[in-house]
């Protein structure tokens, strides 16, 4: 772990991974000014997952484990709306959080630490397959995207953990793992265990 920042938090029903591609029709004012800031400073916002409420409560809540989202481009829509594609960047710890005047959730975060780059080991060379399908179709919404990239075990076990059809909880789980291999290991146990694999 690395030191805290504040940064603005959009809790949304999905899982954004370091590099992954996000793509949002915003209509909520606080939402837009929040857009409108980010891209004035060149900051980031953070994206968690939406915690269903249970137990008969009325509140959602959101996970603690989320992704800065770095705005790559935005545009203004019909009906107001606002279209921006984001990107993921680092990983990060909700601290805590507070609510500012209009509504917008603010969050103390402390970021995480990716480890240094991992070689994806032999064992793993069907999952690099699959990514590499994926952005033979896909390639657009990663601009950076260089094939070295099917070797990095990080890379690899994001973009799966991203693309393929994982509940949301299951992809949180993933996000939360901190071991580039052990991703790797638990996507194959999934990929096992499912039978929606790429057709």
């Amino acid at each position: 772990m690395s030191a805290t920042t504040v940064i603005p938090l959009m809790p949304l029903n999905t899982v954004l991974f370091p590099g992954g591609y996000l793509p949002l029709r915003i209509f909520e004012q606080r939402y837009i000014d929040m857009v409108r800031e980010c891209s004035a400073g060149n900051t980031c916002f953070g994206v968690c997952l939406v915690n269903t409420p249970q137990n008969g409560s009325p509140h959602a809540t959101h996970m603690n484990t989320g992704t800065l989202a770095r705005i790559r481009d935005w545009s203004t829509l019909e009906g107001g709306l606002l279209g921006i594609t984001a990107q993921g960047d680092q990983r990060f710890v909700i601290q805590k959080t507070r609510i500012r005047d209009n509504g917008l959730l603010i969050a103390e975060v402390e970021m995480i630490d990716e480890p240094e780059t991992v070689e994806l080991p032999d064992q793993y060379s069907v999952l690099s397959l699959i990514a590499g399908r994926f952005m033979d179709k896909l390639g657009v919404n990663y601009p950076d995207f260089e094939s070295r990239y099917l070797q990095d075990a990080a890379w690899v076990g994001y973009r799966l953990a991203e693309l393929l059809p994982w509940e949301n909880h299951e992809k949180q789980v993933l996000l939360q793992l901190g071991d580039p291999l052990e991703r790797l290991q638990k996507l194959l146990e999934l990929l096992s265990g499912s039978q929606d694999t790429i057709q």
